[in-house]
């Protein structure tokens, strides 16, 4: 299973930014009067960021577990496993009180 992470800004462009957005905001509080050639901001575009994450066994199996219906727990217990056993016994005497 992989799961990618994707950012539409690293840290370093993000304070690039500010930056540029510091001056227009400077600009824009200078008085209307002043004639300004409009000033444009490109972004360079940067190469997205993926990681790979790896789940073990062990993992799958205790999620598998821990998501499974009391319908397939109670055929589970009916093959004979203890797990689904124990579990099953557990909720009947919860149940009885």
């Amino acid at each position: 299973m992989t799961i990618r992470a994707v950012s539409s800004q690293p840290a370093a462009s993000t304070a690039a930014n500010t930056g540029a957005q510091n001056q227009q905001a400077a600009a824009a509080t200078q008085p209307a009067s002043k004639t300004q050639a409009p000033t444009t901001t490109t972004q360079a575009s940067t190469p997205s960021a993926s990681y790979a994450v790896t789940i073990s066994n062990a993992a799958r199996a205790a999620f598998a577990e821990a998501t499974e219906t009391s319908v397939q727990t109670a055929q589970e217990a009916n093959r004979g496993d203890r797990q689904a056993q124990r579990l099953l016994a557990k909720e009947q005497a919860n149940k009885l009180g």
